[in-house]
């Protein structure tokens, strides 16, 4: 019901196509007059006052018609642009209740692609195909029965000229149904693989794959042109034998009329009009199987959009997430990202509430995973988590992350001002606080060497600050937020010496708060004063204990930092 409601047309939008359909009436006036030169010419001879009136009403017609399509195409691209506001305000709305984890397992293409290209073919539907096709098909219909009035035969082949276009178009739908799906979802693609080209340019570029050598863009791009011809292939030669059929009828009429006229049943004037209808309703019999196709192929765009608006929002038992403390719990937990390769096995731990809790382990044993899990961003297979005795599982992403900070590897930085960036942790911080937090996040001193200081624009994604400089940002964030948890990702792990130890120094003021503070890390020594050290390996906790108790242990972890003392 929620669905149909924000595609429903405005008052606005129907009175356009209206007006856009009584436009396309009064065009069929003008045969009306040509019918009275006619009769002027082969009737009681040419007068030229009466030629001046009717000129004086063509002209008439003329600006009528200009001025209500006018007035009606304006109305409809307002109306078509309301429609398409509430739409994206829904996708907005909704994205919002989508669960986490949809975006990361979903190609970033599927809700790119809905919320803008789909959008915007819908739109198309509204502002001009529909009242297109309503218009034409109430011209050809009107056509056909006012040549049945003046000569039946000739009215008999116009209609069936056009009603053969029901089978032809039941015959294109389905072909457009089967192709048109696939060209949507390769278009899909398409823009996921033009994101990722141009998210890693700088990448792409250093190791000169880019252009076309880049083969998952350059596929994606082959794949959309190939269904793209595939879909014209199949649907155009229908249409082709269409229009050969429907232009079949002006010959058909041409030797009807003229044997009519022969035999006395007609007068020249009917000979004339009767012979130029068929040009018209052929053209619009054509414009009208062009526009059904676009219609029905723009159509599966909303169902693209249906498909997002329909899907599975997150649900949470509880009102409000209200956690006693900052204390995290993991209760045999499993999860996977795709079924069948589990990347954590009945994991179990529990975390103190204001402790300093490090996680290490090999690439990929299921580190990073954690902290998703924590975040809400995934929702386990099985197990549980708790947050200050309070499961995860009933509580919303948002309400979960309320209580979260997040330090990570990629910081997203919005084409805004330093201030405005880190007053989006805390929108009612003020700027003293703002400064305050930089201050400690040792990137004060950088902000006031630019230009603008707090007030200079960072660019897209903070594309104008390095690595080191966007993470210390990242920290100012964490510290303004004020949450009890603070999630740290490998914050260090891609940046030089200087910037490392710089960031590092930013993380100390975090451990300095009474915070729970859980990090993952890939170098040891700046966990060895952790309170806990989870120590993962192949998706299981293998090793749990502070850095002594762990040396003791001479198990994994013993074995990473004495690789890691080698490396000094």
């Amino acid at each position: 019901m929620i669905k149909q409601e924000v595609f429903r047309m405005g008052r606005m939008l129907k009175l356009s196509i209206g007006g856009i359909v009584v436009e396309g009436l009064l065009s069929i006036s003008g045969f009306l007059v040509l019918y009275q030169i006619l009769e002027l010419i082969f009737g009681s001879g040419m007068d030229i006052r009466e030629l001046l009136i009717l000129t004086v009403v063509v002209t008439g017609i003329f600006i009528a018609r200009l001025i209500l399509y006018s007035v009606s195409y304006v109305g409809s691209q307002i109306g078509g642009s309301d429609v398409s506001r509430n739409i994206r305000i829904a996708l907005g709305d909704k994205m919002k209740r989508i669960p986490l984890n949809r975006f990361i397992k979903n190609k970033t293409g599927f809700y790119i692609n809905g919320a803008s290209s789909e959008v915007a073919d819908y739109e198309q539907i509204l502002t001009h195909k529909l009242s297109d096709i309503v218009k034409l098909s109430v011209l050809v219909i009107a056509s056909g029965l006012a040549a049945a009035c003046i000569y039946l035969p000739v009215g008999i082949i116009l209609i069936i000229s056009s009603l053969l276009l029901i089978p032809t178009m039941y015959l294109t739908i389905r072909k457009v149904k089967f192709h048109g799906t696939r060209k949507n979802r390769a278009r899909q693609e398409n823009v996921s693989a033009i994101t990722e080209y141009i998210s890693g340019m700088q990448t792409l570029r250093a190791y000169g794959m880019g252009g076309r050598k880049n083969e998952v863009l350059t596929r994606a791009m082959k794949d959309y042109s190939d269904i793209s011809y595939q879909f014209e292939k199949v649907v155009l030669p229908i249409g082709s034998i269409y229009m050969g059929i429907s232009w079949l009828a002006l010959p058909i009429i041409i030797i009807l009329t003229a044997n009519a006229y022969m035999q006395g049943i007609i007068i020249p004037q009917i000979l004339i009009l009767l012979t130029m209808l068929p040009l018209y309703v052929a053209k619009s019999n054509g414009s009208l199987f062009i526009l059904f196709l676009s219609y029905k192929n723009l159509m599966l765009s909303r169902e693209n959009i249906e498909r997002i608006l329909g899907e599975e929002e997150e649900t949470a038992d509880v009102a409000r997430f209200e956690p006693e403390d900052s204390g995290i719990e993991f209760e045999h937990i499993a999860f996977s990202y795709n079924c069948g390769e589990e990347i954590l096995r009945d994991v179990s731990f529990k975390i103190k509430q204001n402790s300093f809790t490090a996680i290490v382990g090999d690439s990929g044993s299921g580190k990073s995973t954690i902290l998703n899990l924590i975040s809400k961003y995934y929702l386990p297979d099985s197990g549980t988590i708790r947050i200050g005795g309070c499961d995860t599982k009933r509580a919303s992403s948002e309400q979960v992350l309320s209580k979260i900070s997040a330090v990570d590897q990629n910081v997203f930085l919005f084409n805004d001002t330093v201030r405005n960036n880190i007053r989006y942790a805390r929108a009612d911080a003020t700027d003293e606080e703002v400064e305050e937090a930089c201050l400690l996040a040792n990137c004060d001193g950088f902000i006031r060497d630019m230009k603008n200081g707090y007030d200079t624009q960072v660019g897209e994604n903070g594309n104008r600050l390095s690595g080191g400089e966007k993470q210390r940002l990242s920290v100012a964030r964490a510290l303004i937020k004020n949450s009890p948890i603070i999630l740290l990702d490998e914050a260090t792990a891609s940046l030089d010496i200087e910037n490392e130890l710089l960031v590092k120094q930013a993380i100390s003021q975090l451990l300095k708060t009474d915070r729970t503070v859980i990090m993952v890390a890939h170098t040891l020594p700046i966990v060895r004063h952790a309170d806990q050290i989870l120590v993962v390996n192949d998706g299981k906790i293998v090793e749990k204990g502070t850095h002594e108790e762990l040396l003791e242990q001479h198990g994994k972890y013993a074995a990473m930092w004495k690789a890691s003392q080698k490396l000094k």
